[in-house]
Formats: structure tokens, C-alpha cells, sequence
């Protein structure tokens, strides 16, 4: 009997879509989608962040809200009106019933200074998602004390397969011996259309409703969050104070290209 072969991995291209969700209302910072970082709007910046990726093959907002969609087609940003939602994820499900691909990667609207390189992992590592794995959530390490006890960044525990066990706005884990090791959850994560699929039709469980994280629906379901480690030093911008940081930070970058290129 002949030997059999098996076939070679596919070398064909995926199609992979970002998804920036935005919403006016947010009840720590009103109109924050809007809100001005140094000469541009904060989508604006998520928005360009996503144009450096190298992996993707478009990039939308979706909102529900006119003020954000007139002022993305004033900027030149594809943008597509949606219901009203309670999450970004419910959103970006929304978006995917209208916008064929194989994967999509929702980028939050409060990262100004997310990585591309980050993005361009989580687009790989979609391609190598394990079967009950329903998500790619990135992750970088957290060494600033003050922002382990702050409630607006969002902590991770994560297991040996690196799934997520628990996400928390409380310091997580608890330090009762030695130091542990901060996780912090970024805005970033992929998903399939039939991942988006069953998260829609999840109820938000108590978990979820308690701690705000969108990402424990599928935990509190059994279905598994891949996380993904990433170089990322950016900043999240959750109150107008993180906004204020945030123009400071990117002065110093804008000032650090001009010694570059001068």
C-alpha cells in the first residue's frame, strides 16, 4: 500500500477585520470617543494604530452614537452605525453579521497607543486557536503598584494553557506570600464570527454584571479566553485625567520622531 502524505498547511491568505467599538455614554468619561488628544479625536489615534498593523485588511468603528459618526466620515474613517449594545463585543458581533471575514480584531476606543505590533500578534494568533478556545485576549505585565490597585485597569490570572482563569478590576491575585505577578488585561481581542455568534446569544452572568469585564461571559460559560502576552507600554485612557496623561505621553513621542528624523 502507498504511503500517504499529508497535505501541506494552507498557505492562503486570512481576511482579518478591526473593529474599534465606541459609544458616547460612558459613564466615567462622557463623549470620550471625541474627546481631543493633542490636534485629533481618541478614535482617531486608535483608528491610525490600526492602519499601521500589517495584518489587516480593514479597519471600522462602529457606533450607535450621529456625533461619532459624523465626525469619522469628517476624518476619512470608515465607520458603521449600529443599535445600542452592552458591550463593545455585543457591537462588534453586529458589525460581523454585515462584514464577512475570518477573524476580528476588536480594538477598544480608549487605546490611543496600542500597539501594532500587538495587534498583528493577536490577527496570528487567531490562526492557531484551539478548539474551545472562543477568543485571543492580549496582556502585558503590570509593574506600576499604583495601577494594580486602580479599578479602571482591568487585572487577569491566567492558567498553564495561559487560558483566562478570572479577570478583576481588584488586585489579582491576592499577595499573601510572596509578590505575585501582575497581568494586565488590554483592549484587544480576536474573535471568529461563530465566537461572536455564541457570545450574543450568552447571557451576561453575575460575574460579568459585578466587574464589568465582557470577557467572563465566555469564562462563566466554560468556554476558554486565550490570553496572549504582548509588548505594550501604552495607556488606557478610562477618565479625563488618563486623557491629560495621555497628551503628555504622546508630546514625548511626537518629540522623540522629530529628534529621529532632524
Amino acid at each position: 500500500m502507498a504511503a500517504t502524505t499529508a497535505a501541506p498547511p494552507s498557505t492562503a491568505r486570512h481576511h482579518h477585520i478591526a473593529v474599534i467599538p465606541c459609544r458616547w455614554g460612558a459613564s466615567r468619561f462622557p463623549g470620550k470617543p471625541l474627546a481631543q488628544l493633542g490636534d485629533k479625536p481618541l478614535l482617531w489615534h486608535v483608528h491610525q494604530r490600526c492602519l499601521e498593523a500589517k495584518c489587516l485588511d480593514g479597519v471600522v468603528v462602529a457606533t450607535d452614537d450621529e456625533r461619532i459618526e459624523k465626525a469619522c466620515h469628517r476624518l476619512g474613517v470608515e465607520c458603521m452605525r449600529t443599535g445600542e449594545h452592552l458591550t463593545g463585543t455585543d457591537r462588534v458581533a453586529e458589525c460581523a453579521e454585515r462584514l464577512p471575514a475570518d477573524a476580528y480584531i476588536n480594538v477598544q476606543g480608549d487605546e490611543p497607543f496600542i500597539s501594532p505590533t500587538a495587534i498583528d500578534a493577536v490577527s496570528r494568533a487567531m490562526e492557531h486557536l484551539a478548539p474551545r478556545a472562543l477568543a485571543v485576549n492580549a496582556y502585558t505585565e503590570l509593574d506600576d503598584a499604583g495601577a494594580v490597585l486602580d479599578h479602571n485597569v482591568v487585572k487577569v490570572v491566567v492558567d498553564a494553557e495561559h487560558n483566562a482563569l478570572m479577570f478583576s478590576r481588584q488586585p489579582i491575585p491576592y499577595p499573601r506570600g510572596d509578590r505575585p505577578r501582575y497581568l494586565r488585561q488590554l483592549g484587544l481581542y480576536g474573535f471568529t464570527r461563530t465566537a461572536l455568534d455564541t457570545f450574543r446569544r450568552l447571557p451576561q452572568g453575575p460575574l460579568e454584571r459585578t466587574e464589568g469585564v465582557e470577557m467572563l461571559r465566555f469564562i462563566e460559560h466554560g468556554h476558554d479566553v486565550r490570553m496572549l502576552g504582548v509588548a505594550d507600554d501604552g495607556l488606557a485612557v478610562d477618565t479625563p485625567e488618563d486623557l491629560a496623561r495621555a497628551g503628555t505621553l504622546l508630546r514625548t513621542h511626537t518629540g522623540r520622531a522629530i529628534a529621529r528624523f532632524s
